[in-house]
């Protein structure tokens, strides 16, 4: 039996009416054929599911990228028009769950929305809009082209030298799609920021001290994962500490370097 990944589902209305919870084939893709894993999509809604129920059901979880933002009240601002739209029934699910895992040592892998969610979690702020603030470049999906062209490497990363993700990676810098419009602002306690683009924006971190595989990443590594040389070893690494879980909920991280 392969262990199971719970994959944060995103609410969406289908048809402009007909209310569904759905995650990329992507995501799936890349736990089932490069992190070995059985991956279960959650419907993340307190009505139907608990923090509680999910730590028990799970080995591990991958917080997807979604539309939706993480709701400005959950760091202690107002919403703007430039926050856009948002799923507070998500929010109300993965920011105790990401404070759960870590406490756990339960792992987790955080993609885009969920880089961010982690940072909110643990206390830290975001940018409504990187693309406004000064010396920023536009880090939003390019709106039209092919699947293939608004996923292409866009940017490098400089990661932290000798850090968990250098480790990893196996390198000091790495190329990215990015498809994001919001980003780190101010990191949360423990967050520790261990990789960021040529132009200064938060890319990748892991929570210090956690007893377990805590990472995330702004850019989206389900991509062409089994393919990508970034993708592959990050997805590894995840399913790795997903089956020692598994096994006897024995936490297991990378390295750290701090």
């Amino acid at each position: 039996m392969r262990p199971k990944v719970g994959i944060i589902g995103n609410s969406y209305l289908m048809n402009d009416q007909y209310p569904t919870h759905a995650g990329g084939t992507m995501n799936s893709d890349a736990v089932a054929n490069v992190s070995g894993c059985l991956p279960l999509l959650i419907p993340t809604d307190p009505r139907f599911v608990s923090v509680e129920e999910l730590l028990e059901s799970f080995d591990g979880f991958l917080l997807t990228g979604g539309r939706p933002n993480v709701h400005p009240q959950e760091y202690g601002e107002d919403a703007t028009e430039a926050h856009g739209d948002f799923d507070r029934a998500r929010d109300a699910i993965t920011l105790p769950l990401v404070r759960a895992c870590v406490e756990r040592g339960q792992p987790f892998l955080g993609i885009c929305r969920g880089f961010q969610e982690v940072n909110v979690a643990m206390g830290g702020t975001l940018y409504p809009e990187i693309r406004d603030l000064p010396g920023r470049m536009n880090h939003r999906m390019p709106p039209d082209g092919t699947i293939e062209e608004k996923f292409a490497l866009r940017h490098p990363v400089r990661l932290s030298e000798g850090g968990v993700f250098h480790q990893l990676l196996g390198a000091p810098e790495v190329m990215t799609n990015t498809l994001h419009g919001q980003g780190i602002k101010a990191p949360g306690a423990r967050i520790v920021i261990d990789g960021e683009a040529e132009d200064g924006t938060p890319e990748a971190l892991y929570v210090k001290d956690a007893p377990g595989f805590s990472l995330a990443v702004q850019w989206h590594p389900e991509y062409r994962a089994g393919q990508d040389p970034v993708s592959r070893p990050l997805f590894e690494a995840f399913g790795a500490a997903v089956r020692a879980w598994a096994q006897d909920h024995r936490p297991v991280s990378l390295p750290l370097s701090a």
